[in-house]
Parts: structure tokens; sequence; C-alpha cells
């Protein structure tokens, strides 16, 4: 048996619980605080980290008791991120002492900002913590914990991007509660995107429910999408890279014409991570955003959201672009005329759905787009 202190998002009930799988009333804990420590937040990351800081006090929670299979789940949830276990000793509420273990980070893997504030913390990413913290639960016994937390990233995404999804309006007409039942949900498998699966049903039109279907989608997340355009000068900007699905599905013009586009990171607005995506991939400054759509491309396997945008810019001042090298990206850009876009869409030359929609829209609004501008 064990005792450990946890100082950060552990302190968390719910997700500690979640972790371990045991409710808080199995859970032997109770406040406690590590003198000459400090909580504090890691720069631009959404967690604290514990350091050694004279005078200061690290408040937290002492967990006794906790079985090989807990520690394993922790380490398996923390292990990954460069946390280890040390033994410490840690103050109770009655003035007692006690001995626990930590979990501290590496020396020097964290730049620290101001005191943690838990609170805040849970304000504003308690309930995505816990969403991401059940898609790494379940691949405990089946990846390293290493494996998950290269993954990290894009599970943060995903679970901001069902809280996304969450917070939208329901149909009016219909009750997921009793219209849909889900018998299994599985979480086959996780790299940067994952797969998931359902055995499930739907309520019919005729009121009946369909039979249990076996179902998967690929995880995407939500992303931005963008269309640079100059109403002054009638122009638009392309990005062509090359794009590995459609080389997997036999493509045999993988490299793709396309809008700027990038995954959105939590925390981030459809429309920063458009703006930043085109400065990014293209050296394009947007000035303004016009939304176009918030579609699922294809709603029959890819679970992803986009977000479809006019970026309002102005072409002859392009600077930089071509991607981010650290993430694999290599791309070049064009810039051609509102007629030679059109062209291409009714021609059927270009591949990527978010492009021809974006087109066909602003084939419907250029003269307003133009017109302002005048």
């Amino acid at each position: 048996m064990a005792n450990l202190f946890f100082f950060g998002t552990l302190r968390h009930l719910p997700l500690l619980e979640l972790v371990l799988g045991r409710s808080g009333a199995a859970l032997n804990a109770q406040p406690a605080k590590l003198p000459g420590h400090g909580v504090y937040q890691v720069a631009g990351q959404p967690f604290p980290a514990i350091e050694e800081r004279a005078g200061a006090t690290a408040e937290g929670i002492l967990v006794q008791n906790l079985t090989p299979a807990c520690l394993d789940a922790l380490n398996f949830y923390e292990g990954g991120f460069g946390y280890a276990l040390k033994p410490v000793t840690v103050q109770l509420e009655d003035g007692s002492t006690a001995p626990a273990e930590v979990y501290f980070p590496e020396p020097g893997l964290w730049q620290t900002a101001e005191p943690w504030d838990l609170a805040a913390w849970v304000e504003e990413w308690g309930a995505l913590s816990l969403r991401a913290a059940e898609e790494v639960m379940a691949y405990h016994g089946r990846m390293s914990a290493e494996e998950v937390a290269r993954c990290f990233p894009s599970v943060r995404r995903r679970a901001a991007a069902w809280l996304a999804a969450q917070a939208r309006p329901g149909a009016p007409d219909r009750d997921l509660s009793r219209d849909v039942i889900v018998h299994s949900h599985t979480r086959a498998w996780l790299n940067f995107f994952a797969m998931e699966e359902m055995e499930l049903q739907f309520r019919r039109y005729d009121g009946g429910m369909s039979p249990v279907m076996h179902r998967s989608a690929a995880m995407a997340g939500h992303a931005a999408v963008v269309l640079p355009y100059d109403p002054v000068r009638d122009q638009v900007l392309l990005v062509e890279q090359f794009r590995a699905p459609p080389f997997i599905m036999g493509e045999a013009r993988p490299w793709m014409w396309e809008p700027v586009a990038g995954v959105i990171d939590p925390g981030e607005t459809p429309e920063e991570t458009a703006i930043r995506e085109a400065q990014e991939e293209a050296g394009v400054t947007v000035e303004r955003l016009e939304a176009v759509a918030q579609v699922y491309p294809s709603s029959g396997a890819l679970a992803e959201f986009i977000h479809v945008f006019i970026g309002i810019s102005d072409l002859s001042d392009v600077n930089g672009g071509g991607g981010v090298a650290g993430e694999g990206e290599d791309i070049r850009s064009k810039i051609l005329s509102y007629e030679e876009l059109m062209l291409g869409v009714d021609d059927q030359i270009y591949q990527d759905m978010p492009l021809v929609t974006a087109a066909l829209w602003l084939s419907r609004h250029r003269e307003r787009l133009r017109n302002a501008r005048s």
C-alpha cells in the first residue's frame, strides 16, 4: 500500500476517481500540505508543477493505502509526462505529519509562472480534462505511458471538440436519452487521430428502434479552414501539400490544392485558428473573416467538424508561410484570379470539398465583398 500527496490536477476528485476507477467514498483522502514547496502554473500548458521554494507551502490532498493497481494506473496517467514519485513528509490538518510520495517533474522539464489556482483550473479545464482522461485511460494496459503522452495533444483537441459539440443546441424533435441506445463503446486505436466504435440503435422514422448496428468513426476533432481572398485584386490564394489519406486510399494525385486549414487547439476560437494558420501556412495576414459554413465534411465516416471562412486579405503582401517544419508540413502556395478559381471548380480539378464549398460561397458573395472595398 502507498500514500500519495496530490498537489495539482489530481486534487480534483472527479479526475482522480476517473483515473483510479474508484469513487470518492472509496478513497482515503484528506487535506494536507507540503511546506517548502509551491505549486506553479506551467508556462503555455493547462497544468501545474511543484517546485521547492523557501517560504512556500503546497496545498493538496493525501490519499492513503493505494493499491499496486492504483499506482499502476497513476503511473500510466502521469508517467508519460516526465513525472516520477519521490518521498516527502506532509503536514495534516491536526498538526501531525505523515510520509507520502509526490509526482515531481524532471528537473528543468517545465518553465513555471504564477502560482496555480485549482478553482480557476476547474472552471476552465476541468470538464475537458475529464473527457481527455476517459480516452487516455481507455488505453491503460494496451499502450505505454510514453506512447499515449505523444498522442495527448490530439486527445486534448478531441476532448475540446466533444465539449463544443455537446454545447450546440439539440434537435427539438429528438431526445438522445431515448432515441439513441449505446450498447458498447470501444476506443479501438489511438495516434494523431483515433478510431472509436459503438454498437448502437437509433429511433427510426416509424417510431421503432433500428437493429443493433456496429459503427466506427475516425476521430479528428475540430478544424478551421480559410480561403484568403483579396477583393481589390479579385484574387484568392491556395496552398498545396501532400495528403497521406488520399494516397493510402490509392489516389494518383495525393498533392492537394486546398484553402489554408488547421486543427483548433483547446482554448482557441475557430477565428483565431484561421488567422494563425493563414500566417503559418501561407504568410498571409487576414484582415477580416467572413463565415461560410460549420459542417461535417463526411458525416458517414469522419468525426470532424470544420469552420469554413473566407479571409479578406491583401495578397500583394504575402510573407513567409510554408507550414511548420516540426509538424511535418511542406506547403507551397499560389495566387490565382477569381475566374481561374471558378474555372477549376467547373472543370472539377479540385478534390478538396472545403475548397469547393468556399469557392461556391464566394461566387454568391463576391460582389458584396468587392463593393465594400470600393
